[in-house]
């Protein structure tokens, strides 16, 4: 059997005791070590678990993934993802070959950034599409991001920005030298991706796109950033998108949301964690919705 397990958002005590059950009974176990992280290490969960774990990267999951499937036919094999296992479209992608091979699968569920970001005080059913905002760089700059956003906006529907991590990637020098030398670790925060929006939107301005008008998307539309989702430091900050973008909210994980048309008692929510200086703009919010 092939079990999928999330291990929740913040540390090794997230995990369900059904999930811990799993890791425990299993002959091997896989932690994917690409999506998303943990606050703790791989050493803090094995201690906590009792087993060793094997970590699995991109290439191992996505182009060798036969390797983790191996016996899986005839033992039990775990797949522990931070999260809820279905997050990314990666592990469908394990779960198929899985059915394809002829091995059995099951899933055990956790909490995920797509439904704990309601502790920022915005109701769920109210959101959009989710949204990725991936870093720049000076040959890429896709703006795919702002637009969905925008249809979001258009909807009234509040949009959960999903925020770049780059984790044992490879140079562009290095990859053609076919070097194995990777890059440090990189997490996007949200000052850099609310950085990333108001230059979209600069631009888009200068380009003579409408930009001010009910539920457009602009330097004072309202926002909430938030970090660590789950952790005992988790961090919420209303914030206008420019306040935002020079905010520090500490270590990652970040996640990014960009409200719609909000309900009097999402107001009432966001007060708690709005900056000072945003309580004008989220009262002008309170006024247009009541």
């Amino acid at each position: 059997m092939l079990y999928l397990v999330g291990l929740g958002l913040g540390d090794a005590k997230d995990i369900t005791v059904k999930g811990l059950e799993v890791v425990r009974r299993c002959s091997r176990v896989y932690l994917e070590a690409y999506t998303s992280v943990l606050t703790v290490g791989k050493e803090a969960l094995e201690e906590f678990y009792g087993r060793e774990l094997i970590l699995a990267d991109r290439d191992l999951v996505e182009l060798e993934a036969e390797e983790i499937l191996k016996e899986a036919d005839t033992s039990d094999v775990a797949f522990l993802v931070v999260g809820d296992p279905f997050g990314a479209t990666t592990h469908s992608d394990l779960v198929l070959r899985a059915v394809h091979a002829g091995i059995s699968y099951r899933v055990v569920h956790n909490a995920s950034i797509m439904n704990a970001v309601g502790c920022c005080g915005l109701q769920l059913y109210s959101f959009g599409e989710t949204v990725s905002i991936v870093f720049w760089d000076d040959d890429w700059k896709p703006e795919s991001f702002y637009d969905k956003i925008k249809k979001n906006r258009s909807m009234g529907l509040h949009s959960l920005c999903l925020l770049d991590i780059k984790v044992k990637e490879q140079s562009i020098e290095n990859l053609m030298r076919g070097r194995k030398v990777y890059e440090p670790p990189r997490f996007m925060s949200v000052a850099q991706a609310a950085g990333q929006l108001l230059e979209v939107i600069r631009r888009r301005r200068e380009e003579g796109e409408e930009l001010g008008e009910e539920l457009g998307l602009t330097e004072d539309t309202l926002c909430v950033g938030v970090a660590r989702v789950g952790a005992e430091d988790q961090v919420i900050r209303t914030a206008t998108l420019r306040q935002l973008g020079s905010c520090d909210l500490g270590p990652p994980l970040h996640s990014l949301v960009v409200t719609g048309r909000l309900h009097p008692l999402e107001v009432d929510m966001l007060r708690l964690s709005a900056a000072p200086d945003a309580l004008a703009h989220l009262e002008d919010s309170s006024t247009s919705t009541s």
